[in-house]
């Protein structure tokens, strides 16, 4: 009796254990949804590996590194991981065995992500994303400078409380924005200028630097404040929405890495929260400094843009939007970066996918057909023509750009999450 009462009890522990931790069906959808707002998939999935399997090269100030593995395999992933690690790896960039992460990783962002909203994002990977063996790949970083105990300094200085403070002096929509710009979206990633030790010049709306533009990987994230021309003082809320959902609108196309976050997320966000995103955006005062004087364009800069632009772009510069965007007044056509002109100048763009259909016209690539003098003339010209007020480029900065870059590839990377 008692090896049958063992047996009967050892029977129930093991069905208790293996269902125990299963989420509902609604928590792994939210789940599923939080992750696509994080927009996970684009930096967790290598080129040819399987999704979330990692193995995508970061490249950063001290060498590259590769990002991990989090799917739920049990020897190379995160299938180990309790709630309290994975809560302690998304807010505290600590690992499960204790090592910390590099703030590649934008756990400075994720920290203000709510428990609730964690624990779906948990059962999403845990329960819906198939396992995958790979194993994480070691940085390319060298000695001493991969050394990762310093990072527990940088973490002190650097990172904020743990949690989002909801702000009494604005409305139910203004604050979601702010939740998901400032948390999962971590839009200030790119969008917010970085110091010499490459953190995050400010983490909200309470610093007047937040979201006022940053140059990562030889792109210049424009601003997303009210600046009145390098940034969204002429975008209305519902203008922000549609760029969020299409890559598009009257101002402006999606280029650089932006495309991978329209194609592989914020297309997927609800219209309320796109709403509350663009709510939250336009309250970002501007604070631009005056821009360069503009130079006078010489006549053979005029003659180079009418041979290779004007077709698309046409003479005065307006486009055809919502699909070919306008240069006249276009924000990152006027940032006091250039970077990211010149970079699609000379290697064009891949295309915004939404509803898995692909848009019809993609910025060609013009590094072979044009050399560093004639790139620097026509970018120029762009950027001091039809009311644009900004500096000049040089073909050094052209140059520049053009060695540490490739040429956009055609391919359309659509990423699924399971």
């Amino acid at each position: 009796m008692r090896i049958f009462t063992a047996a009967c009890a050892a029977i129930v522990m093991a069905w208790w254990g293996s269902t125990a931790h299963a989420a509902s069906p609604e928590l792994i959808a939210k789940g599923e949804y939080l992750a696509r707002a994080g927009d996970c998939v684009v930096c967790h999935t290598g080129p040819g590996e399987r999704p979330f399997a990692g193995g995508l090269r970061m490249a950063t100030p001290l060498g590259n590194i590769y990002t991990t593995n989090i799917t739920p395999d049990k020897d190379s992933g995160i299938g180990n991981d309790s709630f309290e690690d994975f809560e302690r790896a998304m807010r505290r960039g600590i690992a499960q065995d204790g090592h910390r992460l590099y703030p590649a990783m934008p756990y400075p962002s994720y920290a203000k992500v709510s428990d609730d909203d964690l624990r779906a994002l948990y059962a999403f990977f845990m329960e819906s994303v198939p396992p995958a063996s790979r194993k994480n790949a070691p940085s390319e970083i060298p000695r001493p400078l991969n050394i990762r105990w310093p990072l527990a300094i940088w973490d002190k200085i650097f990172t904020d409380k743990i949690g989002y403070d909801p702000d009494p002096s604005h409305d139910e929509a203004w604050n979601r924005g702010a939740y998901l710009v400032q948390g999962l979206g971590h839009c200030g990633s790119c969008h917010t200028p970085r110091g010499i030790f490459f953190q995050e010049k400010a983490l909200s709306e309470k610093q007047p630097i937040y979201l006022s533009g940053g140059n990562l990987d030889n792109w210049f994230a424009s601003s997303l404040r009210e600046e009145s021309e390098a940034g969204l003082a002429t975008w209305s809320e519902s203008d922000i929405s549609q760029f969020l959902k299409t890559g598009h609108n009257t101002h402006g196309t999606a280029f650089g890495t932006m495309i991978d976050a329209i194609n592989n997320s914020t297309q997927y966000l609800t219209d309320a929260d796109l709403a509350s995103i663009a709510v939250y955006l336009k309250s970002l005062p501007g604070n631009q400094a005056s821009q360069a004087p503009p130079i006078s364009a010489d006549e053979a800069d005029g003659k180079l843009y009418v041979q290779q632009c004007a077709a698309c772009h046409v003479a005065e510069g307006k486009g055809h939007a919502p699909y070919i965007a306008p240069l006249a007044g276009n924000p990152p056509v006027m940032d006091a970066d250039p970077a990211s002109l010149i970079n699609i100048t000379l290697n064009g763009s891949s295309r915004v996918v939404v509803d898995g259909m692909p848009d019809a016209y993609r910025m060609p690539q013009f590094r072979v057909l044009l050399n560093d003098d004639e790139i620097a003339a026509i970018v120029t010209y762009i950027r001091t023509r039809w009311g644009n007020n900004a500096g000049p480029v040089t073909a050094d900065q052209v140059a520049k750009i053009r060695k540490s870059t490739d040429a956009a590839s055609d391919a359309v990377v659509i990423l699924k999450m399971r």
